[in-house]
């Protein structure tokens, strides 16, 4: 069977305006990907069209699936499920990778178990915002506690070895999203590491699912919240 190092996961629904130049930009490493496995659901735009003239046009093999159960969550937890790789990275539909993203965390891998970077903002015409660095915005660093009362585990910036992938899955109902998930299965099963080093632009327009600055959840939402991560987290017997 192939050896297959470094597998991207992508979550897609209707995101024909921005996949082309997100594909290239991961196609177009300084360190080749082995695969990448892209959970679709259910779009109703080109976005499948794009994809599959992308995928005749390269030797990095493209694996296309349906997500039959929708919602993100599950379409990220479709596309970790079908992946082979050592190292996985998560992708977003919209965003540009920095052509040393790949190679730059691979390297910090090889000591650590999940690395989180950092990242500049741009906006749907790729031009750079005059905000501050991801980091800064949400205050990004590691810590169980930390990360439970605000989280700063992004998906598209963070890349993780199988251990945590096989820790973490299946997801857990009531979960408020994947990537938090996997960031506090790291907390307790991994050694993590903040990269502050900008790896990619994180685009910003009306239709992302992630919010960036301004939470619009209320207290008891964000307690509930806690509240169902930590029980998620005991249920696994993660938390002695």
């Amino acid at each position: 069977m192939e050896k297959i190092e470094i597998s991207v996961c992508m979550a897609t629904y209707n995101g024909e305006k921005f996949i082309e130049k997100q594909l290239k930009s991961i196609l177009e490493q300084s360190k080749l990907v082995d695969e990448i496995v892209i959970s679709d659901d259910n779009s109703s735009d080109k976005t499948i069209e794009i994809i599959e003239k992308i995928k005749k046009e390269t030797k990095t093999p493209i694996k296309i699936l349906i997500n039959k159960r929708r919602g993100v969550i599950s379409n990220f937890e479709n596309a970790l499920n079908n992946c082979r790789g050592k190292y996985i990275f998560l992708a977003d539909q919209d965003d540009v990778w920095l052509k040393n993203k790949v190679e730059a965390v691979c390297k910090k891998l090889l000591k650590y178990d999940l690395v989180v970077h950092n990242a500049k903002i741009i906006d749907q015409d790729d031009v750079l915002l005059e905000i501050p660095e991801y980091f800064k915005i949400k205050n990004s660093r590691k810590g169980l506690i930390k990360n439970l009362y605000k989280n700063s585990y992004i998906g598209c910036c963070m890349a993780f070895k199988r251990k945590i992938l096989e820790k973490s899955l299946p997801f857990p109902q009531n979960i408020p999203m994947h990537d938090s998930w996997i960031g506090l299965v790291a907390e307790i099963y991994g050694k993590i590491y903040f990269d502050k080093e900008v790896l990619f632009y994180y685009r910003r327009h009306d239709s992302n699912v992630t919010e960036l600055i301004n939470s619009k959840n209320n207290k008891l939402k964000q307690i509930q919240i806690r509240w169902s991560l930590l029980k998620s987290l005991f249920i696994r017997g993660m938390v002695k």
